[in-house]
């Protein structure tokens, strides 16, 4: 059985005063959710004080992004030991990174070596564009995402993987995919592609997430979903009602 994994991606909101107020209204609700591994993704300047707040829960904390290097001349970058000093977890290849920051399948490959040699868990993230979905180059791109992001990496860390499919055209959107839709891409694509780099136990084993306009509306549909083990939620993981309420739904 794979346990539920629901994580909040804040993005770059919240300043750290908002970010302690969130968590301080998060945490009780949040900590009486049984059965689900909740992780919380601030931006960096937060993650101290939300380390702090964190303390002796079972809410994890993880990091939105990182360089691969551990340390020298990346003036902005934060390196995987800053990350792990107060983390748990980290976001790889966010769509907005690739689509933004020019981050390729190759660098977050490098980022994921990284995360396995400093024992991080990661949240790789893939997906398509609204022109390749329409193009129907669905399969061909999460496919090769799946391909070349996970290269490399040693079976035996593969299963502490976490893997999001994050349609990019769904994200921010309010247009989610049909929850029939993403789990036929992950029971389709991913877990092939993964089955195929690790074998089938392994692929078997690791969760695989849907982000895309995730609210407290929706989430239970995709859920409900044989191959989708929980989400990577993006704007109502910013509102304490909402993300409680995904929460509930991925415990059910």
């Amino acid at each position: 059985m794979r346990k539920p994994f629901v994580a909040g991606n804040w993005k770059m909101n919240k300043t750290v005063a908002e970010a302690r107020e969130l968590v301080f209204n998060l945490n009780k609700q949040l900590s009486e959710v049984a059965g689900v591994e909740k992780v919380l993704c601030p931006p960096f300047p937060s993650l101290v004080a939300v380390s702090g707040l964190l303390e002796g829960t079972d809410i994890g904390l993880g990091a939105q992004n990182m360089h691969w290097e551990e340390k020298g001349a990346f003036t902005g970058e934060v390196s995987p030991g800053m990350v792990k000093e107060f983390c748990g977890y980290v976001i790889l290849g966010h769509s907005e990174r690739r689509a933004y920051f020019g981050e390729t399948d190759e660098s977050v490959n490098r980022k994921l070596i990284a995360a396995q040699k400093i024992g991080l868990t990661p949240i790789v993230c893939v997906g398509e564009t609204l022109e390749q979905y329409e193009s129907n180059r669905t399969s061909e791109v999460v496919a090769r995402q799946t391909s070349l992001g996970l290269k490399d990496i040693d079976p035996a860390f593969a299963s502490r993987i976490v893997v999001a499919y994050e349609p990019v055209w769904a994200i921010g959107t309010g247009k989610a995919s049909t929850a029939d839709n993403a789990n036929a891409v992950v029971k389709d694509i991913i877990r092939p592609e993964l089955a195929r780099l690790f074998g089938n136990e392994t692929a078997q084993a690791i969760r695989v997430l849907y982000g895309g306009s995730v609210t407290a509306a929706n989430a239970a549909e995709y859920f409900a979903q044989p191959d989708i083990d929980g989400a990577l939620v993006g704007g109502a993981s910013l509102k304490v009602d909402e993300f409680v309420a995904i929460t509930k739904a991925a415990a059910k």
